[in-house]
């Protein structure tokens, strides 16, 4: 497995551990409530989740360019 490759994991990881967290969370908070909070607590974990997902992304895109320590920029 090159390098690149096992910088990609933790991210991967990270991501799925927390849009689980925010399905299994709101999922229960979901079944406890009624009417109009319902919908809202089912947007918030969705917007979440995409966020999640897309940040995600970026930082694979980072790693494969070549810029695995993003932090040095600042």
């Amino acid at each position: 497995m090159n390098m690149h490759k096992k910088k990609m994991v933790a991210p991967i990881i990270i991501t799925v551990i927390i849009v689980l967290y925010y399905v299994v969370y709101f999922g229960f908070l979901i079944s406890l409530l009624d009417g109009i909070w319902k919908y809202a607590l089912g947007i918030i974990p969705l917007v979440f989740s995409v966020l999640m997902v897309y940040v995600c992304i970026e930082r694979i895109n980072e790693i494969k360019e070549g810029e695995e320590d993003d932090i040095s920029k600042y």
